[in-house]
């Protein structure tokens, strides 16, 4: 009875438009921005930051960039990791200065600040993702698809061949240099954990706050316009020059400052062909697959899913403990087969009646995480070999976007938002 709007009267169209009009929705964001920023910073060590939060803040930054130009404009887009290379790139020669050549004379810039770094490093690739989005005006569809993939292979290539880019390095590999804010190591060897993602969440928040905005506003509604029927947003006056360019922009903007976070506050050191390649592009799209297309929110879900699940299935399959009594080696057992056959009832549930949630599917889909819980809490783990796991992570992975593309295509977001709206129901059935 806690989720109602009864007494939440709007007696203005401010109040009425706000990005969350029900009381309990701001009180609930505002509630996690307190833990994000005010405790979970003293709570975490290097562990969490390098394996958990890091990797979640700087690709929730990089998926809703994609989701911008995917799910708000309809573009399809598989260059998401050459993008994140340029950003990764130009935040590298902003830190260290640039050399620039003027009639003959060069000219030595000095290193700008990290914060700054990652900003312009955006900017840099905002450009390159216009340049590379001009086919858009005259193809869609597979063949935009075919021709953003042409520019990841050649953005890889070319900072593997452009020395002007690793400093001239033999190696072809740039190291992130120590940068401070406020006197606080970001960059280097010497950062502290909550530094980092302090920087990080801050960032992250920002281009969220943004995005949300841009989506609600004016640019939004022409991207979207842009997305379901490009010629009748034509006719009543949307440009689809500006807006399918603007698209690409924003998105690229986003996608170069994940790069450039990547690069310079995560890995600290990055090989182009390693860090960047074409296994990048794909894993940022499913994570806009899997948290629902053309939402702010489902870029987050996607990437907190994404990230968890390595972790999850490494506690659960790969580490094991070498003392287990025979009780808790059949109940995980028992507990690994009722997960199994939850999962299975909830296939042959989605087969039926094309849906996650019809039928009994909400009630298979709480088994499956009760059973899972249950199997967490009896055993850490069944010793299987990481490759064999690392494996299986792909295998999930890769059924998850064909259940979701076929029974929720609008991914865990819309799953929220009806979870949301039973919610504002109960306990009545209309």
């Amino acid at each position: 009875m806690f989720y109602r709007e009864a007494g939440d009267y709007k007696t203005s169209y401010q109040d009425d438009g706000q990005t969350f009009p029900i009381k309990f929705d701001r009180y609930r964001y505002y509630f996690v921005l307190f833990v994000a920023f005010a405790m979970v910073p003293f709570l975490i060590n290097d562990y969490w930051v390098n394996a958990i939060f890091l990797p979640f803040l700087i690709y929730s930054i990089a998926a809703i960039g994609l989701n911008i130009l995917v799910g708000y404009c309809g573009q399809v887009s598989l260059g998401t990791g050459g993008f994140m290379a340029v950003g990764a790139y130009a935040c590298y020669k902003f830190m260290t200065g640039l050399d620039i050549w003027i009639d003959g004379v060069q000219y030595a810039l000095p290193p700008i600040n990290i914060f700054f770094s990652v900003i312009l490093a955006g900017l840099v690739t905002a450009v390159v993702g216009v340049l590379f989005g001009l086919p858009s005006l005259r193809i869609k569809g597979f063949y935009l698809a075919v021709a953003t993939l042409a520019a990841q292979f050649f953005l890889v290539w070319l900072f593997n061949k452009w020395s002007w880019a690793y400093n001239y390095s033999a190696s072809g590999q740039i190291n992130a240099p120590e940068r401070e804010i406020f006197g606080v190591a970001i960059t280097g060897p010497s950062t502290d954990a909550w530094a980092t993602y302090l920087f990080c969440l801050v960032i992250a928040a920002l281009c969220a706050i943004v995005a949300r905005n841009l989506t609600r506003g004016a640019s939004g509604r022409k991207w979207m316009a842009i997305r379901d029927m490009d010629i009748a947003a034509e006719i009543i006056g949307v440009n689809p020059l500006k807006a399918k360019l603007s698209a690409f922009a924003v998105s690229s903007f986003y996608i170069g400052i994940a790069g450039a976070l990547f690069f310079a506050v995560y890995l600290g050191a990055v090989e182009v062909g390693e860090a960047f390649g074409i296994q990048k592009s794909f894993i940022v799209l499913f994570m806009v697959i899997i948290g629902g297309l053309g939402s702010i929110f489902g870029s987050f879900a996607g990437a907190a899913f994404l990230v968890l699940l390595p972790v999850l299935l490494k506690l659960m399959l790969a580490d094991s403990t070498d003392e287990i009594s025979g009780f808790s080696s059949v109940m995980s057992w028992v507990f690994l087969v009722a997960f199994a056959a939850a999962v299975v009832m909830l296939v042959i549930n989605i087969v039926r009646t094309r849906s996650l949630i019809a039928g009994a599917g909400v009630g298979w889909i709480f088994a499956s995480i009760a059973a899972f819980m249950a199997y967490a809490l009896t055993i850490g783990g069944m010793g299987w070999p990481t490759d064999i796991v690392a494996h299986l992570q792909l295998v999930i992975v890769g059924a998850l976007i064909i259940i979701f593309l076929i029974a929720e295509p609008h991914g865990l977001a819309q799953l929220w938002r009806v979870a949301k709206e039973k919610l504002r129901l109960w306990p009545f059935p209309h």
